[in-house]
């Protein structure tokens, strides 16, 4: 058996997933088991195709991928690349547990990035759970932004097989890319800031008073309620709040910037704090969302969770299910 490491998305935080593989004797198939989505199901013809269009043999036997825990959900075409090494590296007597591998595969086998793999990464990176890892090439520019990990990039199956036979002998230098704008330090923490002001206080005429609580509110975080008559200003100083508010740490843009990615949001990492300016007509399901994540309520649920069933009011009926 072989084991590489690769994520999942539940929420906004990333949890880890072992993908393990065996390559058995009887009739040739390939199957994934432990709560896979379509979109990694899909991963079965990918995988064929990109290892028949790079001339590598595919193996004739049972192929079985199980990506533990299995009671957790798992979705992203990101566990392509590991499926396709493991396949590949099944006869290698070699470790690598420690490497976590994502990426897409293209038929031809080539390796793509994927929208998950920066909001991924960053969850690991705040959890100390990753290390190193091979990702795809053209997401270099974008993940080398988060400190503490090294990242190898490939950008076809090629080349990620040739990275693991030959990783003892491999040099790998760190490299992250600092964030370029103006910074100060404080208490041994970086802060950044930006002097560009696409909104400036200097267009709002008069309203002193209220304006001298707008600061007072940024400068310590306090909340604002602003109150007058339709066109005295109020939104144009809630507007540029976000101007005003004081300096962001490292780790506070790269969160940002995971926020905006997944919104479908190409990320910036500009140190602007995030600002949403709902219409006053909006109802609280418009601006929190709805829906409801019945299996996570069922495990809260199961873990006895006695908020949930105060908060909740859990029938009594499901104790029988």
């Amino acid at each position: 058996m072989k084991k590489l490491s690769c994520a999942t998305l539940e929420g906004i935080e990333a949890k880890v997933v072992d993908v393990e593989s065996t390559l058995t004797k009887g009739l040739p198939s390939f199957s994934i088991v432990g709560l896979a989505s379509t979109d990694i199901t899909e991963a079965k013809e990918r995988v064929k195709s990109a290892l028949l269009s790079n001339e590598y043999k595919f193996p004739p036997k049972r192929i079985t991928f199980l990506l533990a825990p299995s009671e957790m959900g798992k979705s992203g075409s990101h566990f392509d690349l590991c499926m396709a090494l493991l396949i590949l590296l099944h006869e290698e007597e070699q470790d690598f547990s420690d490497w976590f591998v994502f990426g897409e595969l293209g038929l031809d086998g080539s390796v793509k990035e994927n929208i998950q793999l920066y909001p991924l990464i960053l969850s690991l990176a705040n959890q100390n759970s990753i290390k190193k890892a091979i990702v795809p090439k053209e997401a270099l520019p974008k993940l080398q932004k988060i400190p503490n990990i090294t990242f190898v990039g490939v950008s076809s199956v090629n080349e990620a097989v040739d990275l693991l036979k030959n990783q003892e002998s491999l040099e790998i230098d760190s490299v992250s890319c600092e964030l370029e704008y103006p910074n100060f330090e404080l208490n041994e923490e970086r802060f950044y800031y930006t002097k560009e002001y696409k909104e400036d206080f200097i267009d709002v005429k008069g309203q002193e008073v209220a304006k001298r609580a707008a600061i007072i509110a940024a400068a310590g975080f306090h909340n604002i309620l602003l109150e007058g008559s339709p066109g005295c200003g109020k939104s144009m100083i809630a507007n540029r709040l976000r101007y005003i508010l004081p300096a962001l740490k490292t780790s506070e843009i790269l969160d940002t910037a995971k926020l905006d990615v997944l919104e479908g949001v190409e990320p910036q990492f500009k140190p602007h704090r995030t600002f949403k300016s709902p219409h006053h007509s909006s109802t609280s399901a418009s601006i929190f969302g709805g829906g409801c994540n019945l299996q996570l309520l069922m495990r809260l649920y199961n873990n006895k969770c006695d908020f949930f069933k105060k908060v909740w009011n859990v029938p009594n009926k499901l104790d029988n299910k």
